[in-house]
Formats: structure tokens, C-alpha cells, sequence
């Protein structure tokens, strides 16, 4: 190989090496004989990228000689850490990886890089995939953790993609950064940015595809089905996703039990559908789901540098270079490690979430994160902060109304608002408590870059275009952590409802019809006979139906029409509730499914609610509530439910209770004491026998039976115990 000659070191950190006692490659022969072979062969590709550009200096000598001079100097070790490339948010992780490496090595550092497994969430929906999801958002932790201490790395450039995964390097980076901060280790602590991945544009439903459904539309509504012409009719109106194909796959098995269509019609359109789904520069869905929640607590916690966190198309090497100048200037400096800047930006998070009404996924990863840094945080530090100050809505994302997150990064790129800057600054205008002193990978408070904006969005841009808003949408938002007297917390995402469904919604009793699985939800929520058949349960007797009446048709006689009459105006509402699906019974599989079933099915969605001891998809709308703990497999209330069950929803109030039949039948709305679990042992005795017989569905090294709950994040039982430090707000 023919190596360039020496070329200097950025000025900037010429003499930049990292302060510490112990230097492994320096102490150890090995690392120092075996990685220099890595990371020439990273340059030299590196090198070959970029010699057709323009701007490019050069690297100058990268022989094995020169990196083992700057790994025995100490020079600061940088790992770039990059997605798979079977996630459509990590198609040009390779690219990137390679300009941040050559900047690595501009700036007299020596740059490393390896990749994780991705789990794309939406390919894994409805199958045991699923099962897999939250697992491995606990080994991207490890991974991390034992990458970076087995190659001892300094600092990390983090290529940052969807669902759990920046969450999962997050919590290894922290994990990392606390151990190293044991006085024998004698190492510096952790520092890195994060560089999210460009946002990916919706796509549309193809002209002869849309016919195709208008075909169906007309069928049904001949049929007397004007119930799934209006829900396909309403599905239309988003942008197209995987998640809006979800929904039109449910619509689809309901036109082919009606026989509307043939099933091999039916498979067609949902084939043109998913090959019009995703741009082909792949990225991270325009919805305001888990992918783009993560996007924001990532940016809200200060992790990311301001110009890269809404990119609509792979970062250009000019940015690369600023992002990784950037993590140099904060090598040396321990208040800019990753547990210092997790731990006061904190709170920061927690208002931002609830303001953009983000993913209810993060109430599982935001203390996740917080225990591996080895804080003692919980579900209900979160809902101290979220108590102390309402958080209005200022966030107006829409999936029908063009205003999406790849719309957002288009106002971002064309400088209408600064991103989570702005979204910082609404908020301090509105006086909701921050912590405007917390530090940021950019070298700044947020004090000092709000000081910065000339406004949060510019007037430039009309408001109602606008997704951030500068005067709040309404004072609802985020999720809410609800209490009951058959289990201990769950959680609802109140940004996924409707005002006018939170008030409809609040006060009323539902009906239990009780699931022991989601495959089993799934086909009943489906099916064009729902309403038929959730009217031919036999708990309904007069009497059930005569409390119904008075409670939720306000009718002070009690006087009941028929079942299916009173499920038609909504008088007769339902909890679907799906147990046996929480994290040691079956690994907290997302309940999207069902949740886009009941959010599609206009008549049943208006007036019930779903529930699970799983979780739920980012972009779940509806009344959805879940990560009830304790959940059905460890002894939880939710296993003891069963058909003819009534709850009471305060939503108002954040609670959610199980009637005495007694008294409801009397008319009353009385709680009982509790679970119905001691005297309906044997049903739960013989819950918990299947979930173990569906449990040998799932591989045993995923099996998450030595895990914390949900409200402690679901995280190892060690990291659970170590978490010990204590946190609060400033």
C-alpha cells in the first residue's frame, strides 16, 4: 500500500491526549500488536471515499507505525457505532462511519467502529419478533459495555437509528462511564454525541391501488357495511406507512370475511401498498413513534450536535467533521461525561416528552438509562416531575394534515425553527420549569443556546403549518401513570387521544372481554362481526345491561335497549384486555396490532378502551393502556380478570378500578377491595400454566425472567441492584 505523507494534526488538538493513570496499550503489548491492523484498514476505506471530494485535506501517514505511536501516546481512542444494515434507518451507516473516521484521524485521534443488530419493530410486529424487541434494547447495553471496556475506548460517535436501539447505547455508554468511575480503575470517564439518522418522507398509495379500495369501499357500503367504507376511507387520509398498512390489512381480512374480495385481490393491494411504503434512502419513519421519540430524548438530554438532529437525507461529510471537532472539545472535560450530562438533563427529558407527546415506549427506556448510570430512578420519579408543573401540548404532529416528522426536518433544514431548541424555548416561555444550567454536547448550556435563537419559529412560517407551536395546542399531554385496585401502575398515553375521547372517556365503566394472548384479540378485533358478536356475550344479562343503562346512558329507569343496540350508540363500552404478554411471561411484545385494529374500527374505537400487561407501538393511538404491573405471570391482578368484569376509568383522577358486581348491578359505583385473585385461583393457576407452555416458543437466552418490572424499566436484576445513587432535580 502506498501511504501519503505525514500531513499535521488539526491545530485545534494537536496536543490533545486523554488524562489518566492507566494506558492499556501502553500497560499491554497485545491491544497495541493486534488493533493497528483495524484501523488502517478502516482509513484506507475511509481514504477511498473520499478522495473524489473536493474539501478533503487528506489523512496524511496512517501506517501501522504512526497509529501505534498515537495508541501508546494516548491519543483519544473514538469508536463510530453503527446500526445493521437490514434496519432502514442504517442504510448508510457505512458512509458515515467512514467520514467520522477520517475526521478521527484529521483531529490526531485514533478512530475504531463496530455494528449492532437492529430489531426493526415494525417487521417484527405480530410475530414472535416481538418477543425479541425490548430484549434487545438490555443487549445493545451489554454489548456496548463489553465492546468499549474490551478495547478500552475513550469516547463514542454514535450513529443513532430507531426504536430502542439509541436508548440501548446510551444505557451501555452509561453503564460504561459509571464503572469507570470507581477510584481503582484509574481510567477517564465516557463522553459522546449522538448523530440521528435522517428522517425518512412518508410514502403515498398508488392511483390504481387507491381504485382498487374505492372498489371495495362501494362493495361494502352496498353490502350495508358503511363501517369499513368509512375506516378504509379514514385510513386513506395518512400519509402511507408500515403502521397505516397494518390497519389496511385489518380492513382487508374484514372485506374478505364479508366477501367483498377474494383473499388473493386482498394480498395484492397489500403488496402495492408495502412496495410504496418506504423511500428507497431509507431512514427513520416520519411518524411520532418509539424511532422518533427516541430521535427527541436523545436531543433533549443534549446528547445530540444542534445541526444534525433533523437531517432529511445522509449527513454530508461537512457536518460529520463539525460533529466529531465537536466531541474532541469535550475530551478532558468530566462534566461533559455521559452520566453528568444524563443526570442533570434529566427532568429536561421528561417535560420535553410530555410537551411532544412522545412514544410510551420511553416510559420503559428513560429509567432503563438512568439505572444502568446507576441512578435510582424509577416510574415514579417521572411522574413527580410530570406532577409538579403541567406541561401544555405544543407539539401538532399529524400524519393527515402535513405535518409529519420529515416535515419537520424540512422546516428545520430551511431554518423556520432550531429543533429541540425551539421546543426548549416554548417551553421556557410558557414558564415551565428546565434546568437551563444542564450541560450540552455543544459545549453550551441550554441557557446560553436559547440565548442564542432570534425566535423558536420563525413568522416566517404561518403557525398552523407549524408542528412546534409557540402557544399551547391544549392542556392535556404525554402519558399519565394510572393507579387501580387490581394492580400497582400502568400507563396511558393521553397525547394519543382525542380531547373530546379524554372526556368522554372519563367516568365511564367498560366491560371485560378478556384475552389470554394477542393472536387471540387480533382475530376477534378483525372480524366484520364484532359488534355481533361482543353483544352475544353471555355475561350480558337484563340486569348487566340495566346498570350500563343507568351508568354510561345516563338513564335514570335503567331501562335497556338490546346489546347490540346500546354498542352501536356506545352506552355498552368495552376493555379489551390482553394479559400474559408482560416481560417475563412472553418479553413485552409490542400490542400494536390490536390497538391499530380498535384505532381503525370507527364504531368500537369511539367508545372502548385497550389494556395489556405488554406495552404498545410509539405511534398507538387511542385509549391504550399498558405496563400494568404487576402483570398476569407474576401473580398480577390483570391474570384474575374475566369476561363480565366491569372497570371504572377516573381518567381524571388516573384511575382505573374493578367494580364489586354487587353494587354496580345496584347502580352503584363501588371498587372492590382488591384482585379477584384468591378466589379465582385455579383460573389463574391454569393462566399461568399456558403462559409457560408459550414461553418454549421464545428462545431461552431471551427469556426476561431475571428482570426488573416496568416501572423500574425492565433491566437486569444486577443493574437493578446497583442502582443506588441518588437523583434529583436542581
Amino acid at each position: 500500500m502506498n501511504i501519503p505523507s505525514k500531513a499535521p494534526i488539526n491545530p485545534e488538538f494537536a496536543r490533545l491526549l486523554v488524562i489518566e493513570r492507566f494506558n492499556p496499550y501502553r500497560e499491554c503489548i497485545q491491544g497495541l500488536s493486534n488493533e493497528p491492523v483495524t484501523v488502517q484498514a478502516l482509513l484506507k476505506r475511509a481514504d477511498a471515499l473520499l478522495q473524489g471530494e473536493l474539501d478533503f485535506a487528506g489523512l496524511g501517514d496512517y501506517s501501522q507505525h504512526a497509529i501505534v505511536e498515537r495508541l501508546a501516546a494516548n491519543r483519544p481512542r473514538i469508536c463510530i457505532i453503527q446500526g445493521s444494515a437490514d434496519h432502514p434507518a442504517h442504510l448508510f451507516d457505512y458512509e458515515h462511519a467512514l467520514r467520522a473516521a477520517a475526521r478521527i484521524w484529521q483531529n490526531g485521534g485514533v478512530p475504531f467502529t463496530f455494528g449492532i443488530p437492529v430489531i426493526c419493530d415494525g417487521t417484527a410486529q405480530s410475530n414472535i419478533g416481538q418477543s425479541y424487541s425490548l430484549a434487545s434494547r438490555n443487549h445493545t447495553a451489554m454489548a456496548i459495555n463489553i465492546n468499549f471496556e474490551g478495547h478500552s475506548y475513550h469516547a463514542a460517535y454514535v450513529i443513532s437509528g430507531c426504536d430502542k436501539t439509541p436508548t440501548g447505547i446510551l444505557s451501555g455508554l452509561a453503564a460504561t462511564d459509571r464503572a469507570r468511575r470507581h477510584p481503582e480503575r484509574g481510567t477517564a470517564p465516557v463522553w459522546a454525541v449522538f448523530v440521528p439518522a435522517h428522517v425518512m418522507r412518508g410514502g403515498t398509495i398508488p392511483p390504481e391501488t387507491r381504485r382498487k379500495l374505492r372498489e371495495i369501499q362501494e362493495a361494502a357500503r352496498a353490502a350495508g357495511d358503511t363501517q369499513l367504507a368509512d375506516d378504509i376511507e379514514e385510513n386513506c387520509r395518512y400519509i402511507l406507512q408500515c403502521s397505516s398498512g397494518e390497519a389496511f390489512l385489518g380492513h382487508l381480512d374484514r372485506a374478505v370475511e364479508h366477501r367483498l374480495i377474494e383473499q388473493a385481490a386482498a394480498e395484492t393491494i397489500l403488496n402495492e401498498l408495502a412496495a410504496a411504503t418506504c423511500d428507497d434512502k431509507g431512514g427513520i419513519c416520519a411518524f411520532n413513534g418509539s424511532g422518533n421519540s427516541s430521535r427527541t430524548l436523545v436531543s433533549a438530554l443534549g446528547f445530540v450536535p444542534p445541526e444534525s438532529e433533523l437531517l432529511v437525507d445522509e449527513a454530508p461529510t461537512a457536518v460529520v467533521a463539525r460533529n466529531v471537532d465537536q466531541l474532541f472539545r469535550l475530551i478532558n472535560k468530566p462534566e461533559y461525561s455521559v452520566c453528568e450530562i444524563l443526570g442533570r438533563n434529566y427532568a429536561n427529558a421528561i417535560r420535553v416528552h410530555n410537551a411532544t407527546g412522545s412514544s410510551s415506549n420511553l416510559m420503559l427506556h428513560m429509567p432503563a438509562v438512568m439505572r444502568y448510570a446507576g441512578f435510582d430512578v424509577s416510574l415514579f420519579d417521572y411522574e413527580r416531575i410530570r406532577d409538579a408543573h403541567a406541561v401544555p401540548d405544543v407539539f401538532a404532529h399529524s400524519l393527515t394534515e402535513n405535518r409529519d416528522t420529515f416535515v419537520l426536518a424540512q422546516q428545520a433544514q430551511a431554518g423556520l425553527h432550531h429543533g429541540i431548541a425551539s421546543l426548549y424555548k416554548v417551553l421556557g416561555d410558557l414558564e415551565v420549569p428546565m434546568d437551563w444550567d444542564a450541560p450540552t454536547v455543544a459545549g453550551k448550556t441550554w441557557r446560553e443556546r436559547i440565548a442564542a435563537l432570534d425566535y423558536a419559529v420563525s413568522p416566517k412560517l404561518p403557525q398552523e403549518k407549524s408542528v412546534i407551536r409557540i402557544k399551547p395546542i391544549r392542556d392535556i399531554s404525554g402519558t399519565d401513570i394510572m393507579r387501580g385496585n387490581f394492580f400497582s401502575s400502568c400507563t396511558l398515553k393521553v397525547a394519543g387521544m382525542a380531547t373530546d375521547m379524554y372526556r368522554r372517556f372519563d367516568g365511564r365503566v367498560f366491560l371485560v372481554r378478556y384475552y389470554e394472548n394477542e393472536a387471540e384479540c387480533n382475530e376477534e378485533l378483525r372480524s366484520t362481526g364484532l359488534a355481533e358478536t361482543l353483544a352475544r356475550m353471555p355475561e350480558l344479562t337484563p340486569q348487566l345491561l340495566a346498570a350500563f343503562a343507568r351508568v354510561n346512558g345516563g338513564r335514570t329507569d335503567g331501562k335497556a335497549d338490546d346489546a347490540l343496540s346500546m354498542i352501536n350508540d356506545g352506552t355498552l363500552a368495552f376493555a379489551f384486555v390482553i394479559a400474559g404478554q408482560g416481560p417475563k411471561a412472553f418479553g413485552m411484545p409490542e400490542m400494536f396490532a390490536p390497538s391499530q385494529s380498535l384505532r381503525h374500527h370507527g364504531l368500537i374505537e369511539k367508545s372502548s378502551i385497550l389494556m395489556t400487561d405488554g406495552r404498545y407501538s410509539g405511534v398507538t393511538k387511542g385509549a391504550c393502556i399498558g405496563h400494568t404491573v404487576p402483570e398476569a405471570y407474576a401473580g398480577g391482578g390483570i391474570g384474575a380478570l374475566m369476561n363480565g368484569d366491569v372497570l371504572w376509568a377516573r381518567l381524571s383522577e388516573k384511575r382505573l378500578d374493578l367494580l364489586d358486581m354487587d353494587f354496580f348491578l345496584a347502580g352503584k359505583r363501588v371498587p372492590r377491595p382488591g384482585a379477584p385473585i384468591a378466589e379465582r385461583h385455579e383460573l389463574v393457576a391454569a393462566r399461568r400454566a399456558r403462559i409457560e407452555q408459550r414461553q418454549l416458543q421464545i428462545a431461552a437466552c431471551n427469556i426476561l425472567d431475571n428482570y426488573s418490572d416496568a416501572e423500574y424499566g425492565v433491566v437486569p436484576m444486577a443493574v437493578h441492584r446497583r442502582a443506588t445513587l441518588r437523583w434529583s432535580t436542581r
